[in-house]
């Protein structure tokens, strides 16, 4: 099988299915031998920053000079991404191989009473199956959706993290920040330390009752360490992190918001567990691990002339943490917003938090299932004016013609809009 071959029968599993429970990936890894012990991983998940948070950790682990993996979604450009080493994606030669080798199983497992793998779950056995075989020291796994009946809960980690609670994927996770967070609070582990930066009471309550059950450590932003932010300069934000009688120099991250000063910590945390737990952690390679770290399309620039950045905010605390970075750095410039989202999501309540910094916006629709048309997402649209355009390029046009030489270019929404947008600005780099 090639790699075309290989991505075209991962895309033909049950791509939006939703099929809780663990007990195909028990089915799956029990006949691999069990590759998901055969690693130590750190377990990330959040409903906004785990992509940031897992790109904190790797880069602070690689500073040390370790090997790390990552299992990440969803990708930004390449599928491949989903799984990387050192920040290296694998190759289309490695996501043949896997799913040669996954694919015999799936088709078995079809014909049990469980019924066949989800794309999620095939995905993720293919990440377990490749950290097993490389050399590598940790592996950060994020989950794709929730946490306790995600398929990375096969994992037994050695850290916990919890990035934040908030409202995303309501329909499956559920329809409170109480039960939001009991999903999440699913991947904490039996005397396993947890590192959390969740703010709402309602969702800390919950997750301090399961670590408690669980007699796990935790480890709580404010409570147990601190941050304090210094700056917002043009090189990020600059920040002190403080963790039991351990205070920081002072720290840069590159990644631009408030928010992402939090993630930074909650990575930080991660590492002053590990130390705790007896393994070689030196802190003067903070700063210089912190400083490598990006993530793609988190306010990343993406042209300077005029000044474009893209952002995949798709969830209400996502737009929250856009707007005030733009607050932060761009406080009394024009903002004009390129817009497209997907039919589910709440986008009346996301362009009203948009309108505080935006002047003039352009929406449009996108190739995938479930994507707004741009006439019904003008008609939502509290902004005015906002101007419907059928296409990324003709929304630009549009979008372009309102720049002065002060105004920020502003393109987000759906993260998968987004992926679109970078791979047209890359495009265009390379004429």
């Amino acid at each position: 099988m090639n790699y075309q071959e290989a991505l075209d029968w991962i895309h033909s599993r049950e791509k939006f299915k939703v099929k809780p429970g663990l007990k195909r990936m028990d089915w799956m890894m029990e006949r691999l031998g069990h590759p998901e012990k055969g690693f130590k991983a750190i377990h990330v998940a959040g409903t906004n920053g785990k992509g940031s948070t897992v790109s904190f950790l790797r880069n602070l682990l690689q500073a040390q000079g370790y090997t790390v993996g990552t299992f990440t979604s969803p990708y930004i450009e390449r599928f491949n991404e989903r799984i990387s080493l050192n920040g290296e994606p694998v190759s289309d030669a490695v996501i043949a191989r896997l799913v040669d080798r996954i694919r015999p199983l799936a088709e078995s497992l079809k014909e049990t009473p469980l019924g066949e793998p989800t794309e999620f779950e095939i995905i993720t056995a293919m990440a377990m199956i490749y950290f097993d075989e490389q050399p590598i020291d940790y592996a950060v796994v994020e989950t794709g959706l929730g946490g306790r009946y995600d398929s990375t809960n096969i994992l037994h980690p050695i850290v916990s993290v919890i990035t934040n609670i908030g409202h995303d994927h309501m329909n499956i996770l559920g329809s409170t920040v109480r039960e939001i967070a009991g999903e999440k609070a699913g991947i904490i582990k039996q005397k396993v330390p947890v590192v959390t930066a969740v703010k709402q009471p309602e969702a800390m309550e919950v997750i301090l009752e399961e670590a408690t059950s669980q007699k796990a450590p935790l480890f709580s932003l404010t409570t147990h360490f601190h941050v304090t932010h210094e700056a917002s300069t043009p090189e990020g934000e600059t920040f002190i992190f403080r963790s039991g009688a351990y205070e920081s120099e002072l720290l840069l991250s590159r990644m631009k918001g408030h928010h992402q000063v939090e993630n930074a910590s909650v990575a930080l945390q991660t590492m002053e567990s590990l130390k705790q737990a007896g393994d070689a952690i030196d802190r003067r390679h903070y700063r210089s691990g912190l400083e490598q770290t990006t993530w793609p399309a988190r306010f990343e620039t993406v042209r300077n002339q005029p000044l474009t950045i893209i952002d995949g905010a798709h969830n209400e605390e996502g737009t929250k943490a856009l707007v005030d970075t733009v607050k932060e750095h761009y406080r009394g410039r024009s903002v004009v917003l390129v817009y497209a989202a997907l039919e589910d999501k709440p986008v009346i309540k996301m362009m009203n938090q948009l309108k505080e910094v935006v002047d003039f916006a352009v929406v449009t629709s996108f190739d995938f299932p479930r994507a707004l048309q741009e006439e019904d997402l003008a008609s939502l649209s509290p902004i005015k004016p906002t101007l419907p355009a059928e296409n990324l390029q003709e929304a630009l046009r549009l979008a372009e013609q309102q720049l002065d030489d002060k105004s920020v270019l502003l393109i987000t929404g759906s993260l998968y809009f987004i992926s679109d947008v970078r791979a047209y600005f890359k495009s265009k780099m390379k004429k």
